[in-house]
């Protein structure tokens, strides 16, 4: 079994399914609530887990109703919490996700997560040093993912960076990450280069390539992802699914790339076999809830007919 270490984000979300977004001012009532388990770290541990690897989380949660639900629901899936700490005077981190047919609006109100320090990191060197592969994103404060990154790469684990949410990142990050996954927005962030279609895509890769050490996959959605490495150039196209949530596709397409590549697959395969676990997770509500286990990725690849390889076999 491959190993993955997961730094970064524990959220519990409160999920609001509405016909449109609120104008400034108004009131709308929404016509469904949920509260999910989410924070892109903790997706990602749990999506590791799901897909059949050991995983493992650094972070924070808050010594709260919330925190002690969240720490539950982890280690029922198996989820090494060693080193998912507890802030004493900070709340857990929530997100409120608003859903317009499908597509969502969040707002993050990060709470513990801003506690996590490079000391977490630090503490949890050796697990990372044991680790097939290393994830990180950017709800947790940038000197943390800098210190996970530089302890993933002294220790020669594959690094891969989610460099979600959209924000400028310091080249000294982005150096330190082997692969790296924006979507269209956060790819226009970091280069300045509006991605709107495949030309986008492929300039605002070759741009990313002159920092991060081998891959960059932008991610477009519905339409699909483009993989490119210093080699090789890959249009992976979208699969089409009946859309509930989006939530967490980022957050699973991340997870499953991390499992492909600790288990020795190329950049094209893991790519091919992320975005269909990420078009399986939009197809349910919720973060956690939505992300598959590798027998549903299974099942669906053959229902489908899809020439998509799964890491492990």
């Amino acid at each position: 079994m491959v190993n993955i270490a997961v730094v970064g984000s524990v959220n519990m979300d409160i999920i609001i399914t509405l016909e449109r977004l609120p104008t400034a001012g108004e009131t709308l009532l929404g016509s469904r609530t949920a509260y999910a388990q989410g924070g892109k770290g903790a997706n990602q541990a749990v999506a590791v887990a799901r897909l059949g690897a050991s995983s493992i989380l650094v972070g924070r949660v808050g010594s709260d109703a919330f925190g002690a639900q969240i720490r539950r629901g982890l280690a029922m899936e198996g989820i090494d919490l060693t080193y998912l700490g507890e802030a004493t005077d900070v709340a857990t981190g929530v997100a409120v996700i608003m859903l317009v047919r499908g597509e969502n609006t969040i707002v993050v109100a990060r709470g513990a997560n801003d506690e996590v320090t490079s000391e977490d990191v630090q503490r949890a060197q050796s697990a990372i040093a044991r680790s097939n592969a290393l994830l990180c994103q950017l709800e947790v404060p940038l000197t943390a993912v800098e210190a996970a990154l530089a302890a993933g790469r002294k220790a020669g684990v594959i690094t891969v960076l989610d460099p979600a949410p959209a924000q400028r990142c310091p080249e000294t990050i982005l150096a330190l990450a082997d692969y790296i996954t924006p979507n269209r927005y956060e790819a226009s962030t970091l280069t300045g280069i509006t991605v709107q279609d495949w030309d986008d895509a492929r300039r605002a890769a070759q741009q990313l390539l002159r920092y991060v050490r081998k891959g960059v996959i932008v991610k477009l959605g519905d339409a699909g992802a483009l993989a490119m490495d210093a080699a090789s150039e890959h249009r992976i196209e979208g699969v089409a699914v009946e859309v509930v949530d989006t939530t967490a596709a980022g957050d699973a397409f991340c997870a499953a790339l991390g499992v492909a590549l600790a288990h020795g697959m190329g950049l094209a395969e893991a790519a091919r076999f992320a975005n269909v676990v990420g078009a399986l997770t939009v197809t349910r509500l919720g973060a956690q809830p939505s992300l598959p286990k590798l027998e549903e990725v299974r099942d669906f690849v053959m229902a489908r007919g899809l020439a998509v390889t799964l890491p492990g076999g």
